[in-house]
């Protein structure tokens, strides 16, 4: 009867061999690399045949739907384009300053300014008046939903994997179908927004209302509330905070979708600004308007934090009718005043064109002088990144070194001097750390040797359902083998193995390079207040904006790709490991100290292993954050599934783009299940309560 690590080791000895058995009859199975064609399962034709008659039979509903929808966004936008943008400024100032006091105030204002000043106020209305009503519905439909999940288990069974799709399917994927449904204009638009923004709020309002202490609960029940009292004036109050956290992420997912609000919308707004220019590849404009976007997710991201902290704070007020409505009566009295000058003084009202401050001229001329002076770095930055790392992980060690790429050819002594610093490795990982890190130098010895795209599909199958099961046991072990059959089974395995290869490579050094700076900033509160406001804008900027240095600078390509990924997705790591570090239990980095730990075994022996747990949170935001970007990222030259969406959306080919979409779901729930389960382990083994 073998131990524990001994059972372990043999599991692990298994399915690697099992890998390699395979690799070694590819030549002669060649089934065991490419699946066969007549085994895949026409699910797109389906998907088509199904839409079609969805389209046919309820197209009329939708387009009722639709104009029923579009008189609220543009009486919206009338109203928004009538008021002086001096007393929206003012009037956002003072929701500003109730939210978040002075400091809030002023940066509210600043970026309001800035809008007025490079000339975008306009098309900011347009944009604010379809988020204007967007937010709202999601966040009544999100409320609605997550309510009946808190009351029906059932319900709430159907609602979560509903939630997990929205949030991991590509809006690409669905887009066309929107389409088909409610045709274009500023309705789809809409539609699209509140389907990707929806689902934070359902989330938030069951967590709230689960987190109401039962205390509370019995001593309304006590006082004599029915049961519609004591939702509406004991639950909901109580779950308040959480239920306004809710609003916020909604809010900010409603801005990530405001560009591609306005490619099926056709509106004039800043959405659009950015898309047009960004195809003429003018960096410059295209990051302005970004710039608005982002700052417009920022300032209402802050207001509504702001707003929850203070509602759950809030006391009653027994002071005069002046004091309790102050602010009310401050906002009235303002804006009044503000509009009766604004008529009084044109530029109040419109902005004069030859007042405007408009940079993007130099912002141009300064990313052509390093383009033109730094060519040179940055082709061999590219060569090498590409030939040294990427393609190894993309096609293997065998297939890539070659005296072009690496400067001498592969040899046997070459591959068995390969072979015995990955096994040694691996034995000393066992025997230092323990079966999972020897395991984990295995699969990475694997990957590096023969590539993911090139691996024989039954060992990939076979090494991430084994990974998923040490994790979290047969349950996701199946679901797991079961996401990968549906890669396979539906003929997109080549284009999954490219995207889960380009995200895995950009999700691990975007991890990384984020952890890195999270650690700091958790002993650094100057970094710390430094970096705060980038993560604000790294996250808010949309998606489209950050390929456009990197375009510019390294041109289309795999590489571009992977910058554009690891920009966008590195955030959360720091985020997540900032939090970690600053939330461990006093009493064991007391015991730590008084051990006489120094500040290196501190942070590598104590630290880092607790906050582990919630690192690894960070890590599946991270990968959740890359799979996003695959989509926006296929528009610089990568062939993975980003690509097959944009082609389904191309060519009106719903069930081909659909496929792709779920592909990318898969890999992301899978992915989620995985860090998850890890994260939930670790702290049942450190006694971790998060």
């Amino acid at each position: 009867m073998f131990d524990k690590i001994d059972r372990s080791v043999i599991q692990w000895a298994g399915v690697i061999g099992f890998v390699l058995l395979c690799a070694f009859l590819e030549n002669e199975l060649t089934w065991l690399k490419t699946y066969p064609e007549t085994l895949v399962i026409p699910l797109a034709d389906l998907f088509n045949v199904i839409m079609a008659w969805f389209v046919d039979t309820f197209r009329w509903l939708f387009r009722a739907i639709s104009i029923a929808l579009e008189w609220p966004v543009l009486t919206l936008q009338a109203v928004l384009h009538t008021i002086p943008w001096v007393v929206f400024i003012f009037l956002c100032g003072i929701v500003a300053y109730i939210a978040g006091g002075m400091r809030l105030l002023i940066f509210t204002t600043l970026s309001l300014l800035y809008m007025v000043i490079v000339g975008y106020w306009d098309k900011t209305m347009n944009s604010l008046s379809l988020v204007g009503i967007s937010v709202p519905l999601a966040v009544l439909i999100g409320f609605s939903f997550g309510v009946w999940g808190f009351f029906s288990k059932r319900a709430e069974r159907f609602i979560m994997p509903l939630l997990d799709l929205l949030q991991t399917v590509p809006a690409f994927a669905y887009l066309l179908a929107i389409l088909m449904l409610f045709g274009f204009g500023t309705t789809v638009g809409l539609i699209a927004s509140m389907l990707y923004a929806f689902p934070p709020m359902v989330r938030n309002t069951i967590l709230g209302l689960r987190s109401v202490s039962p205390e509370v609960i019995e001593s309304g029940i006590m006082s004599g509330a029915t049961r519609p009292q004591l939702f509406w004036h004991v639950q909901v109050p109580s779950a308040w905070k959480q239920i306004l956290l809710g609003v916020n992420q909604t809010t900010m997912a409603a801005f990530s979708m405001v560009i591609i609000a306005s490619i099926i919308g056709g509106t004039s707004d800043i959405g659009w600004e950015v898309l047009s220019k960004m195809r003429k590849a003018l960096f410059g404009e295209s990051m302005l308007a970004g710039i608005v976007i982002a700052l417009m997710a920022m300032i209402m991201d802050r207001i509504t934090r702001g707003l929850a902290t203070r509602q759950s704070t809030r006391k009653v007020d027994h002071t005069s009718f002046m004091a309790r409505y102050r602010y009310w009566i401050l906002a009235s009295v303002g804006a009044i005043g503000f509009y009766l000058l604004a008529q009084i003084v044109p530029f109040m009202s419109d902005y004069p064109r030859d007042w405007r401050f408009y940079p993007a001229e130099f912002m141009n001329d300064g990313l052509e002088f390093v383009i033109i002076n730094y060519s040179l770095a940055i082709a061999n930055i590219k060569k090498a990144a590409f030939f040294f790392f990427m393609l190894p992980t993309k096609v293997g060690l065998r297939q890539t070194i070659s005296p072009y790429t690496w400067g001498f050819t592969l040899t046997l002594v070459h591959s068995v001097g390969y072979t015995i610093l990955i096994v040694g490795s691996v034995l000393y990982a066992i025997r230092r750390w323990g079966t999972s890190s020897g395991a984990a130098i295995a699969i990475f010895g694997l990957i590096t040797w023969f590539g993911i795209t090139a691996m024989p599909w039954p060992g990939i199958i076979a090494l991430f359902t084994m990974i998923a099961w040490k994790v979290g046991g047969n349950k996701l072990a199946i679901g797991t083998a079961l996401g990968l059959g549906f890669l396979l089974v539906t003929g997109i395995w080549p284009q999954a193995m490219l995207s889960i290869y380009l995200c895995g490579l950009s999700a691990i050094i975007a991890f990384m390079f984020g952890a890195s700076i999270g650690i700091w900033a958790a002993h650094n509160e100057r970094v710390s207040a430094f970096i705060r406001p980038i993560n604000d804008a790294l996250q808010t900027m949309p998606l489209f904006v950050i390929l456009i240095p990197f375009i510019m600078i390294f041109k289309i390509g795999e590489f571009t790709a992977m910058l554009a990924i690891i920009a966008y997705s590195f955030v959360p790591a720091i985020r997540y490991t900032e939090h970690g570090l600053r939330n461990l239990p006093s009493d064991v980095l007391e015991a730590a100290t008084s051990m006489g730990c120094t500040p290196r075994q501190m942070l590598l022996q104590v630290k880092l292993p607790l906050a582990m747990p919630v690192m690894m949170l960070g890590l599946n935001q991270t990968i959740m954050y890359g799979i996003a970007m695959l989509v926006i990222a296929a528009l610089v030259g990568t062939n993975g599934l980003g690509q097959r969406v944009y082609i389904g959306l191309g060519n009106g080919d719903f069930g081909f783009g659909m496929i792709a979409g779920l592909g990318m779901a898969v890999i992301a729930i899978i992915s989620d299940q995985i860090t998850q389960a890890w994260s939930k382990k670790r702290q049942e083994e450190l006694g971790i309560t998060l």
